[in-house]
This record gives C-alpha cells, sequence and structure tokens, in this order.
C-alpha cells in the first residue's frame, strides 16, 4: 500500500499495491502494521456498505463526537464518487477547510479520515456501492453533521445535487457547530 498524507493533517489517500497476473490480481486493503507506521487506525470494530441509486446524490456531512468519535476508511467498489472531508477539530490549524478526492471502481483508492472530521461524498454516477471500516460503532447519540452546502466551508461539488436526505439538508452550518475536542 501506498500512503499519502492529504492537506488536511492526518487524512491520508491509501494506494493499492496490485500483485497480479494473467488470472487478475491480488491486494492488499489493510495492514495494521503500516497503518500504525502512518500512525493510523489499526483497530476496526464496524464495517459498513451502503448503496446510492442516482446520480449527483450527496450523503452527508457525518461525524461522531467523542468518546464515540471514530476513523474511517472508506472505498467505492462499484462507481464513482468525490469524496469529501472537512477538518472540525478544536485548535487545528485547518479547521473548517475541506479536502475532495475521486474514489471509483477502477482506481481502487481509500481515504483514511481521522477522529474529528466530517465526511461525506456525492455519487459521480449511478448505482454506486461504498464500504468503510470505522474504529468505533455508531452511536445515536453523539451523531453529528455539517450542513453539504456551508458557504464558510465551500465545498466545490462537481454536479448538481439531485438527491439528499431530509436530515442531511437539516445539518447547521460550521458557526453552528462546536469545534469536535478530542
Amino acid at each position: 500500500m501506498r500512503f499519502t498524507e492529504l492537506p488536511l493533517a492526518g487524512a491520508y489517500r491509501v494506494e493499492l499495491e496490485p500483485r497480479g497476473d494473467a488470472r487478475g490480481f491480488f491486494a492488499r486493503l489493510f495492514c495494521a502494521e503500516e497503518f500504525a507506521a502512518h500512525g493510523l487506525a489499526t483497530g476496526w470494530v464496524q464495517c459498513n456498505t451502503s448503496f446510492t441509486a442516482a446520480q449527483g446524490t450527496v450523503r452527508g456531512l457525518h461525524f461522531q463526537r467523542p468518546p464515540m468519535a471514530e476513523t474511517k476508511l472508506l472505498r467505492c467498489i462499484r462507481g464513482a464518487i468525490f469524496d469529501v472531508i472537512v477538518d472540525l477539530r478544536e485548535g487545528s490549524p485547518t479547521f473548517g477547510r475541506w479536502h475532495g478526492e475521486r474514489l471509483d471502481e477502477a482506481n481502487r483508492t481509500m481515504i483514511c479520515v481521522p477522529e474529528g472530521f466530517a465526511h461525506g461524498f456525492q455519487t459521480l454516477t449511478p448505482d454506486v456501492e461504498m464500504l468503510y471500516f470505522h474504529s468505533a460503532p455508531y452511536s445515536a447519540a453523539h451523531e453529528g453533521g455539517l450542513r453539504w452546502d456551508d458557504a464558510r466551508v465551500a465545498v466545490n461539488w462537481p454536479l448538481g445535487v439531485t438527491e439528499m436526505s431530509a436530515r442531511d439538508a437539516a445539518f447547521p452550518g460550521l458557526e453552528a457547530l462546536e469545534p469536535i475536542r478530542l
């Protein structure tokens, strides 16, 4: 695996290094030693998948507060997305800044999102399936969200939004959120 630190400290792009022959290939998605060497989470307690039918759908921006704050490792296994992370960590020099990456079934790239970040994505194709690993179990009492179109964050979504849940559309903007204290 190749680890590339993203512009928001603690977040990484993780690229697979397939070993292949005429039959296809083999690649590691996770290695505790390599993740630990980069200071990343090595204990995954929950694995989830999501399917989104319509192109242009936005899911997020979601996060969990301590003590259930979580690191996420995610990959698009079908279709393509524009993946977005926003730094919400109290005292971070990049607080309120966002970063986006294209993840798709062809590039097989993963993003490791640290605790204290909001995460969301927009589907660039129809019929998108995502795979997520989480370092903490989901807790409704600790969940939160950031408004997808907050002017202060100013995410540059690549497509017009076609669908979004009512819950995600009602999330507050950055000014109304308390920074995440880790």
